[in-house]
């Protein structure tokens, strides 16, 4: 995996230039927001089941017919799915927040995403939705430990880059 700078060097170096005012920006905004991105990878680690309960309790509420009979989350094996999903999103978006590069996410966890669902039947809608509700509720949780709302952005990234990333596969419900 690589990170945001390494990124930068590889890209530098495959056109034989030395670092212009635009490549040291990036280093310096990815240094700025480095103690940001620790703190909600090191909440991630030690809150990962409470925020994966915390956005799926938001998302069965806002759309409770995914746990009745038919909906994708019906029967123990479906609900338990889902949620080892969501954790999937959740670690995985961990890794992006540490390397400061959600493109990370293309190759990890995008990519081949679409074949494995559509062969599933799951939706997309809650796919994508969930994964927002993970970002949010990491967001707030930041926001109650005293990170101002202003400085939140670079948390969500990872988060956004996946809903996105899904929401253009066009899955369909079968």
């Amino acid at each position: 995996m690589r990170d945001a700078i390494s990124g930068l060097i590889g890209r530098y170096d495959q056109l034989g230039r030395y670092f212009d005012r635009s490549a040291i920006d990036s280093i310096e905004g990815y240094l700025s927001q480095s103690a940001l991105r620790i703190q909600a990878v090191e909440l991630i680690n030690r809150e990962a089941a409470e925020i994966v309960r915390e956005a799926s309790q938001r998302l069965f509420q806002d759309e409770p017919e995914l746990l009745l009979p038919g909906g994708n989350a019906y029967t123990t094996r479906r609900l338990a799915a889902c949620l080892r999903d969501m954790d999937y999103f959740l670690r995985y978006a961990s890794y992006a927040l540490v390397a400061g590069d959600s493109s990370i996410l293309n190759e990890r966890v995008l990519n081949g995403l679409d074949d494995t669902y559509k062969s599933l039947g799951v939706p997309t809608g809650p796919t994508v939705r969930s994964i927002v509700l993970l970002g949010e509720v990491i967001a707030e949780r930041l926001f109650e430990a005293g990170v101002p709302a202003d400085r939140l952005a670079p948390v969500m990234v990872p988060f956004d880059h996946m809903a996105r990333g899904l929401g253009e596969t066009n899955i369909r419900k079968r």
